[in-house]
């Protein structure tokens, strides 16, 4: 008959936690020759998708976050959560909550973006 001690048997529970809970890795896209700012292509996608009423919009804020406007939206794409989210990645909130992801064209040119530097 075999023993195990508690320390193997937590060691086992913590590795099995830390590794069921890891996020998936953002992933990237090419963004040669495109350069897209938040007035021309953005605001536009955060408006119609993510700052709408009861979610991120300045009187909603799910969750503390608040896509209403041009800083507030480059603050938050600093956050991996904000990319992780929109590609509905394993370990994130998918959004926009409730509807399809938002097509591959559109998250390559949010995620353009932010790697441009958030461009207004």
């Amino acid at each position: 008959m075999f023993k195990v001690s508690s320390f193997a048997l937590i060691g086992a529970a913590v590795l099995t936690l830390f590794f069921s809970c890891k996020k998936d890795e953002i992933q990237t896209y090419d963004c040669t020759g495109i350069t897209p700012t938040y007035t021309a292509d953005i605001k536009a996608v955060m408006n119609a998708s993510c700052a709408t009423s009861g979610c991120h919009n300045a009187t909603s804020k799910a969750k503390g976050i608040d896509l209403s406007t041009y800083a507030k939206v480059k603050s938050e794409s600093a956050n991996d959560r904000f990319m992780g989210s929109m590609q509905h990645l394993s370990g994130y909130d998918n959004m926009p909550q409730g509807a399809s992801k938002l097509s591959d064209e559109t998250l390559q040119k949010i995620y353009c973006w932010i790697h441009n530097g958030q461009p207004e």
